[in-house]
């Protein structure tokens, strides 16, 4: 039984089949940051009084240093996951949404990026 209207089958419009995914990429980077930010806001209770140097220590160790990649990796990967779905669903001129999708894409790609080689520089004592 085909579902299609008679509409969606002259103007081709169909499933895109890509939302599922999206969706499903949404949620998952949602949960994965649920457990990282409640660690990054606990640890960083803890060493409210450290100092710099205690700090320094603190995100230079292995561990440390991995969980907060993965934090700023996460967090910029469902922000930009987020701002694709408000520019799709509320941006009415085309070129203007592909544009702001790519600018969310390359700003979000630059900010991950920034926020990465700030903790390694740390880690490796740079």
């Amino acid at each position: 039984m085909n579902m299609r209207t008679p509409v969606k089958d002259a103007r081709g419009l169909g499933s895109a089949k890509d939302g599922v995914h999206h969706w499903w990429l949404q949620r998952v980077t949602a949960v994965a940051l649920i457990p990282l930010v409640l660690w990054f806001a606990f640890s960083l209770a803890v060493h409210a009084g450290s100092g710099y140097e205690g700090m320094r220590a603190w995100v230079g160790s292995p561990f440390t240093a991995g969980a907060v990649i993965l934090l700023v990796a996460t967090a910029f990967y469902h922000a930009q996951l987020g701002l694709q779905v408000v520019l799709e669903d509320y941006v009415g001129n085309k070129a203007l949404q592909v544009a702001g999708i790519v600018a969310v894409k390359f700003l979000a790609a630059v900010l991950a990026l920034t926020g990465i080689l700030a903790v390694l520089s740390i880690a490796f004592g740079g």
